[in-house]
């Protein structure tokens, strides 16, 4: 099978390209991502490793997730968000009255792109947010 996308040869039991993460089949055959041996579906594991950081750190050591492109690209997405999330909630923490005034509404805003990357991978769509999804995409090959 061919990536419709980049033109990359994918095999013939690949949903995804190996390349650039593009759904290789359409219509209901893509809709329904096969589970993996442990139950999962690829969409549900990557969903679910943007709950906390402990499912995207298992999904990563614990087999057959780890053999998937699209599980490890969710997992280190979710992971580089978390610490983004900390890392400016500690800074904005910090600085007194104005980071005290910033860091609520910077965290709805992270509420916000939270709720959309579980939805995005709850489809299937291997979604990258900027500069960590980069990073995430890296570390998923």
């Amino acid at each position: 099978m061919v990536c419709p996308s980049c033109n990359t040869e994918t095999g013939s039991t690949s949903t995804f390209c190996p390349h650039c993460g593009t759904k290789t089949s359409t219509g209901a055959a893509a809709a329904a991502i096969p589970a993996q041996q442990g139950g999962l579906s690829e969409n549900a594991a990557g969903a679910i490793a943007y709950i906390t950081f402990i499912p995207a750190i298992l999904f990563l050591i614990m087999e057959p997730y780890n053999r998937s492109s699209f599980v490890r690209f969710h997992s280190w997405q979710s992971i580089f968000l978390g610490i983004a999330v900390i890392a400016v909630n500690l800074v904005l923490g910090i600085i007194p009255v104005i980071g005290w005034i910033i860091a609520p509404l910077l965290s709805i805003g992270f509420l916000i792109v939270w709720v959309i990357v579980l939805i995005k991978a709850s489809k299937g769509e291997r979604y990258k947010l900027p500069f960590i999804g980069n990073l995430a995409e890296q570390q998923a090959k």
